[in-house]
């Protein structure tokens, strides 16, 4: 009997694929468990594995296109059965993307984007798939030429449908490139998954989130000493600042539960325990594998296991759980020479700590000038959840365990 190959859900957050590699070939024998292709969701590569025996027939998404969850990618049957049903059903979803933009280095996206349509034009709530959306064949055509997505532009033919003429009006209102800028001096590169999430998730956040933010200084002369004599005994793993943090942070987070919660709409979820979400940056973007109970893990655990998720979050190997579910972050680019900045929240969470760069400045310190090893630390905080008294103690908590690394085991 045929078995329908989709396009699963390899993710909690994903709603499309784009398929990587196949990994076996059309006419070839396959075993359900058998690893069909690898697919690159939002998060990271997965392997779609086979779920009946059989041949695969026919591969119907190739090597580099994307496709909505839930849409056929292949068939298995065996060697002589029908299967032309199957393929009568299939949706053309699948949008395909040119290999060479897979192999070319990264670069900022240089297209001039439509400027904002005029209120009439723009739907409410969140975008629609476009398989969804009424619009006649020309109008799609063209959106996909002209760069248009159609879940923001309101439809003026019959029952809302979008024609022809509503994505002129649209191109009528955007700058056109100007005639002195050849083709040749921009390149456009089609999104990631992981990109494209991220602008979802940014919108999702900076829009909706309340956010306020709140600095401290903090001197790191004594957790710099401990970090120095433990890594003087010679054993691994090396610990670093962000280490020594992170474990601030999660017990930190154990006397301030109020700022381990999720914001849930109409209901506020404080934790029991500490999920620490630690930032990764990869070359497609962001990611925040998740420190599990970190309030219960010692200072050398925490090295072992943020080295551990951090090396397989930049290969994209992380498994969804690894990835999901944490309730509060930490976000650190003092590695790369900042020195303050503010990190938007991922929500649910209600907060999230910025680090910056240690550096050496003279400062006061017991009535005299002297140079210290000095931090900053910029929270930003829910105020649905965390209100600036409560985003201050837990900074203070933070600050002092910092400033005195012997409250850690105090």
């Amino acid at each position: 009997m045929a078995t329908k190959v989709l396009m699963e859900a390899l993710s909690p957050t994903m709603e499309e694929g784009r398929v990587v590699e196949w990994l076996k070939a059309e006419g070839e024998t396959v075993k359900a468990g058998d690893v069909l292709a690898e697919v690159e969701t939002d998060k990271a590569v997965m392997e779609l594995q086979a779920r009946a025996d059989g041949v695969l027939r026919k591969i119907l998404a190739p090597a580099g296109s994307t496709v909505p969850v839930g849409d056929l990618v292949a068939v298995i049957a065996g060697p002589d059965e029908d299967i032309s049903a199957l393929l009568e059903q299939r949706r053309p979803a699948t949008r395909s993307q040119e290999p060479a933009a897979r192999t070319q280095p990264r670069a900022p996206e240089t297209k001039v984007t439509p400027a904002p349509a005029p209120p009439a034009a723009v739907t409410g709530g969140q975008p629609e798939r476009a398989d969804r959306i009424k619009a006649s064949p020309l109008a799609r055509r063209l959106a996909r030429e002209r760069g248009l997505d159609l879940a923001l532009i309101s439809g003026s033919g019959p029952g809302g449908r979008i024609v022809k003429r509503d994505l002129e009006r649209i191109e009528a209102a955007r700058p056109a490139i100007p005639a002195a800028i050849p083709a040749a001096a921009y390149r456009d590169v089609p999104l990631t998954q992981m990109r494209k999430t991220i602008a979802r998730r940014l919108v999702e956040s900076l829009g909706p989130v309340p956010h306020f933010f709140l600095t401290v200084e903090v001197d790191m002369e004594r957790a710099w000493d401990a970090r120095e004599a433990l890594n003087a005994l010679g054993e691994e793993p090396r610990i670093s600042i962000n280490d020594i943090i992170l474990k601030v942070v999660a017990t930190a987070l154990t006397r301030h539960p109020e700022c381990n919660a999720w914001w849930q709409g109409d209901h506020i979820r404080y934790f029991n325990e500490v999920h620490l979400g630690m930032a990764v940056a990869i070359e497609d973007g962001l990611i925040t594998p998740v420190l599990r109970n970190a309030e219960r893990k010692s200072l050398r655990e925490i090295a072992l296991e943020a080295r551990d998720l951090a090396e397989r979050a930049r290969a994209r190997k992380l498994k969804p759980e690894e990835y999901t579910g944490s309730t509060f972050s930490v976000s650190n680019l003092g590695m790369l020479g900042i020195d303050e900045f503010t990190a938007v929240i991922n929500p649910p969470e209600a907060g999230i700590i910025a680090v910056g760069a240690v550096t050496q400045q003279p400062v006061v310190h017991n009535g005299s000038v002297t140079v210290r090893r000095r931090m900053r630390l910029t929270m930003s905080c829910d105020h649905r959840v965390i209100d600036g008294a409560t985003g201050a103690r837990f900074l203070q908590t933070v600050k002092r365990m910092l400033e005195n690394p012997l409250a850690l085991v105090w």
